[in-house]
């Protein structure tokens, strides 16, 4: 069902925790899966020295995080724009179709960490759309600063 790739970022995740003093935070949920990822961006002259990330969820949600930090890490602003929740199943061998959303959060947890760098620098990133409150129809939203995980568990 899963590919060694996903079970192996699954068992041995990369980059779990927190970066404190981020230069950008994002958090995004799933309220259908209840899924949470939080993503940790250290960026330094453009480019994105380092990655964390903190995930509540199943393990494809586990997998799909610890490889998108994966691929952010040293990159530039607009290469990092360029990592789709495709790219991530990509590198990640693929994951069954029930779990294409978590490669999507993982997307949108990247997205969200660098819109808040951009917000917390006064900056514009070119390509870059603020987050959505509800995204489409799969109950994706993205947490407000003054919201914490537990209210989404509790959604």
């Amino acid at each position: 069902m899963y590919s060694e790739k996903v079970m192996d970022h699954f068992m041995n995740p990369r980059n779990v925790g927190e970066i404190p003093d981020a230069s950008g935070v994002g958090t995004v949920g799933n309220a259908k899966c209840g899924d949470i990822m939080k993503v940790y961006l250290q960026i330094e002259d453009g480019i994105i020295k380092d990655a964390k990330f903190k995930t509540f969820g199943c393990g494809a949600a586990v997998a799909t995080s610890s490889m998108a930090t994966e691929l952010v890490i040293g990159k530039t602003i607009k290469e990092a724009l360029l990592i789709t929740n495709k790219s991530v199943m990509e590198a990640l061998d693929g994951l069954p179709p029930v779990k294409v959303h978590c490669s999507l959060l993982a997307e949108e947890s990247l997205q969200a960490a660098l819109w808040d760098y951009a917000k917390k620098n006064n900056i514009v990133i070119e390509g870059l759309q603020e987050p959505k409150e509800d995204i489409d129809d799969d109950h994706h939203h993205n947490l407000n600063d003054d919201e914490d995980e537990s209210e989404l568990l509790n959604a």
